[in-house]
């Protein structure tokens, strides 16, 4: 069971991995840093405790202590109280959510092993926006996508924001990265994927059309430059949303979700 400890200052050594939140140079959710998983209030907390990603400790106003008590019966972890005020000098801002939980970051995850069972994937090039990585990750974990995988130059989708914005679903659905980009890609046509990439082009099939694989890689890529002209080569064929007159294009998280339903659909 959790135990609660009170902490009175803010110099506590205790609380010093959520400390200073939003110094980018100190994140301790950075990769290159700590490389700790943070999350942010009862919902994104509650999804961290049903994943692999155990927290070591929680940071907390007593009524979120209230809130996530009988989830945190069943785990031993400290549970430190202090007041809203204390909290926001420690991490650097006023935490409207009132709880904060930190894990430290698995190893990642196998290619092999993320799409071994999967029968719909979505894979990612230059989305580096976090709150739109955060975004899609809410949307694949509604909308029956079995894993996420990057390209190159991707946002980190284990940065608060992305976890926050994601509800905690990008704790929840497998990632992996695809090795020699772009030609990792062949690598999924190889084990029964039909990559097919978005693109906004009016002469390419709608997603209606194009969507004809038992497996298929839906490919994304980035708002604005979109995906590279050799991503979109070595997929095996573009497909795009109808769109009204004076439109080509979407933001990526809501294609996504378009293309995710388009899937279901069409299953």
């Amino acid at each position: 069971m959790a135990v609660v400890l009170e902490v009175d200052s803010v110099d506590d050594p205790r609380i010093d991995d959520f400390r200073d939140l939003k110094a980018a140079d100190r994140r301790p959710d950075r990769p290159g840093g700590k490389g700790l998983v943070i999350a942010e209030g009862t919902v994104v907390v509650r999804r961290m405790l049903d994943s692999p990603f155990r927290p070591h400790a929680l940071l907390g106003v007593d009524k979120r202590w209230q809130d996530l008590a009988p989830e945190l019966a069943a785990v031993e972890v400290p549970f430190y109280r202090a007041s809203a005020e204390v909290m926001a000098e420690v991490v650097g801002f006023h935490l409207n959510r009132g709880v904060l939980a930190v894990a430290h970051r698995p190893p990642e995850r196998d290619f092999d092993e993320v799409v071994a069972d999967a029968t719909t994937v979505a894979v990612l090039e230059g989305v580096n926006d976090h709150e739109n990585l955060g975004s899609m990750f809410r949307n694949a974990a509604g909308l029956g996508v079995d894993a996420i995988l990057f390209g190159d130059r991707c946002a980190d989708p284990l940065y608060r924001r992305s976890v926050r914005v994601s509800m905690g679903h990008a704790l929840r659905v497998p990632f992996a990265r695809v090795p020699d980009w772009p030609g990792g890609l062949g690598l999924l046509r190889r084990r029964g994927f039909q990559v097919v990439a978005l693109t906004p082009d009016p002469m390419a099939p709608t997603l209606a059309t194009a969507l004809t694989g038992d497996r298929v890689a839906l490919l994304l890529g980035a708002e604005g430059p979109g995906l590279t002209e050799e991503a979109m080569t070595a997929a095996d064929v573009g497909a795009r949303i109808p769109m009204s007159a004076g439109t080509d294009s979407l933001n990526v998280a809501t294609a996504a979700a378009m293309a995710f339903y388009e899937r279901v659909r069409a299953s």
